[in-house]
């Protein structure tokens, strides 16, 4: 079988969620970002955690750096930025979503100042760092609240320096769940309250930075409202992934990933719920008519590790054709306000500051171990695909001990392969596809082995 024809049967068996209002949403987001100056409003730069219903209250217009770096690479046009990046200093190896928004920050702040020529770098021609740099506007400050991730950790600090140390910064300092003490448990002891306590302080103080940003006084009522939005939301979510346990599964990894962003960083609002309102729907609709995510599932996977945004297509294909549905993974399940039942409209702050611990980079292998292999077993799953994500450490650090934890105690068989979120070089397509199949032949005979 040729490759064109391949890919086409693969294409033909990815049955995704319909949903193209939610493509224009995001869209809508991002148009709104580009013209934030022509309505004279100021524009916050932020990484990490979604603080953003803090300036949705008030009434800032917020760009997620990890959300451009991953919209560029989705869009295959991140080189002009990792490019200016690399001529600036910033290594290969750094986070390549640290390095993309680096590399934004530097075009940016050349297109604003014009104090550097593109003829005189040689990276790219004036016209396209004009065109990269001008769709982001300049911040008028910077706020980081970045859990689990040292580079996260020092990303705003080093934009900072790239605009001079003139632009106003606040740092949300996010301690890391270790989860080994003795009365420590996923979202109980004293360590976890403690870590509450301080998270919940310094969004106090947040609050008290942005006042002096704005000059206007904070609206805690728009950000109660906001958060009102989100726990709904995010509860349709939830129930919509609960759906996706029994086989054949209605929808897959492939369907949440494209889903975070209406969930991570987009306005709260009642089309944020009516969006997720529509993605239970659709899931309940399919599970009534015996429609699947992919065409005749034989194998049911999990996915752990940041999406690789350059491949999203190419690898929700490459599992399909192997009748491999991706059903579930860390990155989509254990992240992005998944415990609703911890916010609290009237009093936020306190469910806020929780879930910002709740990065799944900023858990104790221990805690870690104990939600894969629920996952494992509330979505019966065969195996594991770990994505290693080369310039993101924080994820790829623990994978091998997940690993080894679903062998020993589920007997799941699992592999590796090489990529990255938002740097195409990393990735090792053939690689990934020997090993899926050895895997799979791999559950076969497990099958057999057990009828």
């Amino acid at each position: 079988m040729t490759t064109v024809a391949a890919d086409t049967r693969a294409t033909s068996k990815v049955n995704r969620l319909k949903l193209p209002e939610g493509q224009n949403m995001v869209n809508e987001y991002w148009e709104d970002i580009f013209s934030a100056r022509e309505r004279g409003q100021k524009v916050v730069w932020y990484n990490g955690s979604a603080v953003n219903p803090f300036f949705q209250a008030a009434g800032l217009s917020w760009a997620h750096g990890e959300a451009f770096s991953a919209r560029l690479a989705a869009q295959e046009l991140e080189k002009p930025a990792q490019l200016a990046a690399e001529e600036y200093g910033y290594a290969g190896e750094l986070c390549s979503y640290a390095r993309t928004h680096l590399g934004c920050a530097v075009l940016t702040e050349s297109a604003r100042s014009r104090k550097v020529n593109a003829a005189q770098t040689g990276i790219v021609g004036l016209a396209d760092q004009e065109e990269l740099a001008s769709r982001l506007p300049t911040p008028d400050f910077f706020v980081n609240a970045y859990a689990g991730c040292s580079t996260g950790q020092q990303w705003d600090e080093i934009t900072y320096r790239v605009f001079g140390k003139k632009v106003p910064i606040y740092n949300v300092d996010i301690p890391f769940l270790w989860g080994n003490k003795p009365d420590s448990t996923y979202l109980g002891g004293e360590e976890w309250e403690g870590a509450s306590d301080y998270v919940e302080d310094q969004l106090k103080g947040m609050i008290g930075f942005i006042e002096e940003q704005t000059g206007n006084p904070f609206d805690m009522d728009a950000l109660s409202q906001n958060m009102a939005y989100i726990k709904r939301a995010s509860e349709l979510r939830r129930e919509a992934m609960a759906l996706c346990k029994t086989g054949p599964a209605p929808a897959t990894f492939w369907d949440w990933i494209a889903s975070i962003a209406h969930i991570n960083f987009m306005p709260a609002s009642e089309g944020l719920v009516t969006y997720f309102q529509a993605v239970k729907d659709e899931i309940e609709s399919r599970l009534e008519n015996n429609v699947s995510g992919i065409a005749n599932e034989r194998y049911r996977l999990y996915f752990d590790g940041i999406m690789n945004w350059n491949k999203l297509g190419e690898l929700a294909r490459l599992f399909a054709s192997y009748d491999v549905s991706v059903v579930a993974g860390r990155y989509t399940h254990n992240a992005f306000w998944q415990e609703p039942h911890l916010i609290d409209p009237e009093n936020p702050l306190r469910g806020m500051a929780q879930h910002y611990l709740l990065c799944p980079t900023n858990h104790g292998v221990k805690t870690l171990k104990n939600m894969t292999n629920k996952d494992l077993v509330d979505y019966d799953l065969d195996g594991l695909v770990f994505h290693s994500t080369r310039t993101c450490r924080a994820f790829a650090g623990p994978q091998h001990l997940l690993a080894k934890s679903a062998e020993a105690e589920l007997g799941l068989p699992s592999i590796f392969f090489e990529g990255d979120v938002a740097d195409a070089s990393f990735y090792k397509g053939e690689m990934l596809a020997t090993r899926l199949e050895g895997m799979l032949e791999s559950i076969d005979i497990r099958r057999t082995r057990a009828s």
